[in-house]
């Protein structure tokens, strides 16, 4: 295991694979199909107050 990471040290840019734009547009809307029933969901309250909390105390800190 440790000889499969060493392999990738010393990569260039070139070497890495990377999506194509049809890949690119394929993963992202197989995304939104996994992610959107979450995004309709209602938050807890309790997790609410927290991110308003959070909210409150960093632009208070700015």
């Amino acid at each position: 295991m440790r000889a499969e990471k060493d392999e990738h040290i010393g990569r260039t840019a070139e070497d890495v694979p990377t999506l194509d734009a049809i890949s690119r547009e394929h993963l992202g809307r197989r995304m939104q199909e996994l992610y959107e029933p979450i995004w309709d969901e209602e938050l807890d309250p309790r997790l609410v107050e927290l991110l308003q909390a959070m909210d409150r105390a960093r632009s208070g800190s700015d």
